[in-house]
């Protein structure tokens, strides 16, 4: 039970205040000044407060200051029967929640009470969230739209057998999610397999998929277990599932209506227990208008539907994200570089992004590859960012330390960097990205599973 303090001078106020939210359910605490107020504050679990702006000889702002200094994440609504916009404005930059006047309904009272309750516990999912480092070590984020996908993780991952249908732009981080749930749920000590519909065609996804049994077609010599059996217990990972051809859809939308599947060439069904995670970065209402896409499979994937943000509509994740992977390629390359330039720091927030997060991470991997200063400045970030127009020829601004580098290691590094910022281009598709690079499909493929960017 959500506890709040009520803080008024005036004891009709307070009894008032009293008895309408304690018939809403709360446990309600009352203090009449200051010291009454400060301590009950300090002495018991407080969750919201509700604090006149005019407490006689006490000034609400004074008592909101020391209430910050107590509790820094308390919140507080503003009673004010004066409601002048000064005193208003100075308590919101205070850090109060929000403010109401004198005299007021029942409705915008219980309403403004229940969103900055709601506002509490979704500040204290994502602070679990932030401890739990190694369930959730890539899901970076503290604007509003991150806080509500990290609400929706937590929820579904309570029920194991929810299937969820995440869509979102390229690299905005629809496996990490997955992830997330898959490792906050029942079924976290059991596989999390997944793969790219896009990245094979109809007969091996298929086989893929659902197995075969020996001698089920030409290149058949041994009996293969599909990853829906071998994940038995765990989560199957479907992504650009948009993707899959017609004929799949079919045999899939059957596998989730009845929980069975049939190896190729058997005759046997067999019962599968997993949880589907779908993902796609298409439009799958306009796929489906275009007959390029089952409707009825769509409705059986979008039971939990969930949405992520492009980086360009939350600012507020560039520097988080920046300082996460700072850490972590800064640390895997033993380089120095521990944080980013006010001025570096703007063009990142301008930029549009669009290949998402993952562009973002590609671009600080290459900083941390390619430089060895402690601070990343305008001059280190490529010239999109910067606002450059790229010169032609192709030339890469490579620095190369006094002691020498590894070239074997190097050229690596920058083959993998080229093939990451290519499939970002491409959203993953491995035939286009080979026609981008001007490569065979083939070498594409091997280059891929050599750097793990399958």
């Amino acid at each position: 039970m959500e506890k709040i303090l009520v803080v008024d001078d005036e004891i009709f106020i307070r009894e008032n205040l009293e008895r309408t939210l304690t018939l809403k359910g709360y446990d309600v605490a009352v203090a009449q000044n200051r010291h009454e107020s400060i301590h009950m504050l300090t002495e018991g679990d407080i969750d919201l407060v509700l604090l006149d702006l005019n407490l006689g000889r006490d000034s609400g702002i004074d008592i909101l200051r020391e209430m910050k200094e107590v509790d820094p994440e308390i919140l507080v609504i503003i009673i004010t029967g004066y409601g002048t916009v000064e005193s208003a404005v100075e308590a919101l930059k205070m850090g109060a929640y929000d403010y109401i006047k004198k005299p007021f309904k029942a409705d915008a009272l219980h309403l403004i009470v229940r969103l900055a309750l709601e506002t509490r516990s979704l500040k204290r999912e994502l602070k679990s969230f932030k401890r739990d480092g190694s369930v959730l070590p890539e899901v970076v984020g503290v604007s509003p739209a991150m806080t509500d996908v990290f609400r929706k993780i937590r929820e579904v991952a309570k029920h194991e057998t929810a299937t969820v249908l995440i869509t979102g732009e390229s690299g905005t981080g629809k496996e990490v999610v997955s992830r997330a749930i898959h490792n906050l749920s029942p079924r976290k000590d059991k596989p999390f397999v997944d793969i790219n519909c896009g990245s094979l065609p109809y007969n091996l996804l298929e086989s893929e998929l659902f197995g075969h049994e020996k001698g089920a077609f030409t290149d058949a010599k041994t009996r293969k277990i599909g990853l829906l059996e071998e994940a038995a217990g765990g989560t199957v990972f479907l992504d650009e599932i948009g993707e899959m051809d017609m004929n799949l859809q079919v045999k899939f939308l059957r596998v989730l209506e009845e929980r069975k599947i049939r190896r190729l060439g058997s005759t046997r069904n067999i019962d599968i227990d997993v949880r589907i995670i779908a993902a796609t970065n298409k439009d799958l209402m306009e796929a489906i208008n275009k007959k390029e896409f089952r409707e009825d499979l769509f409705y059986r994937l979008n039971v939990f539907p969930m949405a992520l943000p492009p980086l360009r509509e939350r600012t507020e994740d560039i520097a988080p994200l920046l300082d996460h992977f700072i850490k972590r390629y800064s640390g895997e390359f033993k380089k120095d570089i521990r944080e980013v330039s006010k001025e570096a720091l703007e063009l990142f927030k301008a930029y549009s992004w669009p290949g998402n997060i993952r562009e973002m991470k590609n671009i600080v991997e290459r900083i941390c590859i390619m430089y060895e200063k402690e601070i990343i400045t305008p001059d280190m970030l490529p010239r999109e960012i910067a606002g450059e127009k790229p010169r032609p020829g192709g030339h890469i601004n490579m620095h190369i330390p006094a002691d020498g580098v590894d070239f074997e290691t190097m050229i690596e590094n920058i083959e993998k960097q080229l093939l990451s910022e290519a499939l970002v281009m491409t959203g993953a598709n491995v035939l286009r990205t080979s026609k981008l690079l001007n490569i065979p499909r083939g070498t594409l493929r091997y280059k891929l599973e050599k750097y793990g960017l399958v």
